[in-house]
């Protein structure tokens, strides 16, 4: 079973590798900042399925995600860090290599990156969809590696 940095190595090569495709191919115009966002997604998605057990991966994904909720705190953005902060402890509730291992979860664990920006603030669905397919593309490479190793 491959440790976090092949997960994120994997993460970094299959994401990086598939925006700068979609840029290429013009599939895509995005800002760098939109594009450091999405492979950001990417990796934090790739290290998602390994929070369920105490791991480096675990410590990285929760520093990572405890500096979000701060400076979403900081910013007074309560009901963006108390969201977080609930589907941070989500994989919690299973076994290491349960639920979070599953290709269903891949599917289902990203959607709130579509469905709570509609329910907040009216975005439509196509605007959060590549936040939703980086995180996918992210989830699925650790699948794979973890399937292949």
């Amino acid at each position: 079973m491959p440790g976090y940095k092949a997960h994120l190595a994997g993460g970094a090569a299959v994401s990086g590798g598939a925006l700068g495709g979609l840029l290429y191919c013009d599939i895509i115009s995005a800002s760098p900042l939109t594009l450091a966002a999405l492979f950001s997604v990417a990796l934090l998605a790739t290290m998602f399925p390994d929070t369920d057990t105490e791991s480096k991966g675990q410590n990285l994904f929760y520093a990572i995600m405890a500096t979000v909720d701060v400076v979403l705190i900081l910013n007074k953005e309560y009901e963006w860090a108390a969201l977080l902060g609930l589907f941070a402890m989500l994989p919690a509730l299973g076994k290491h290599r349960g639920w979070t291992h599953s290709w269903w979860a891949m599917l289902i664990v990203p959607l709130p990156l579509i469905l709570l920006p509609m329910a907040f603030y009216h975005t439509p669905w196509e605007a959060s969809m590549p936040f939703y397919l980086a995180a996918v593309t992210g989830y699925g490479t650790h699948l794979v590696l973890d399937a292949l190793f």
